[in-house]
């Protein structure tokens, strides 16, 4: 079956057939080249459904995570996105695809230089790049309409909903070492948080000043 092939299964099989409506993600992940983002050695993995791993202890994630993730963002296009933790730069791609400008951040450097280089070769000129402690977010590029954190933080780190603009929804995993629960944070305009929890989760640690200190 060629990559095309898998990749309208994955859409039918794994996000359109549960809960994934958005019409916009759903077309964002048909056309993205998922299988470009994984080591070659896994490369047959690319469009299974569950997480694979792209080295240094982290994975590109289940793409029906992936498209949740996404679709609780409610982009529109217009939007300045925050994403923590830029791995192997697949999020990163459905994100430019459906906001306005995607800032991301990544603490290990070898994963941010291969992902840059792959966004590079797909002609993607709406993204920025940083490498450091995602936890403290991007101050100096802030407020963001959106923010995306793609590991598991023991808490809401403080500096995030900070750089969240009134209105804005940060996506984050919130729990445990081993088990989190998907949250979506709307800071309303007068600066509290409305939180709501979607599914539970599991993802690799959030490491930096406000998350985890250590990755074991």
């Amino acid at each position: 079956m060629s990559f095309e092939s898998q990749r309208d299964a994955m859409v039918r099989s794994q996000l359109a057939s549960r809960d994934i409506y958005s019409r916009a993600v759903l077309n964002a992940m048909r056309r993205i080249e998922r299988h470009r983002f994984v080591p070659e050695s896994h490369v047959n993995q690319a469009y299974e459904d569950h997480p694979v791993f792209i080295g240094e202890g982290q994975t590109i994630s289940q793409p029906y995570i992936v498209a949740l993730m996404t679709q609780c963002l409610a982009l529109t296009g217009e939007e300045r996105v925050l994403e923590i933790g830029t791995g192997s730069g697949y999020q990163t791609a459905i994100l430019a695809e459906l906001s306005h400008e995607v800032y991301t951040v990544e603490r290990i450097e070898i994963l941010l230089t291969r992902a840059k280089e792959i966004l590079a070769e797909l002609d993607y000129r709406n993204i920025y790049f940083k490498c450091g402690d995602g936890t403290e977010g991007w101050a100096e590029r802030s407020p963001f309409d959106g923010i995306l954190v793609t590991a598991a933080a023991p808490r809401v780190p403080q500096p995030l909903f900070e750089q969240l603009a009134a209105g804005g929804r940060l996506v984050i995993p919130v729990g445990g070492r081993f088990t989190q629960q998907l949250q979506v944070i709307v800071k309303k305009k007068d600066g509290p948080m409305k939180v709501s929890s979607v599914c539970g989760c599991v993802f690799v640690p959030l490491v930096g000043r406000e998350g985890w200190h250590r990755e074991g």
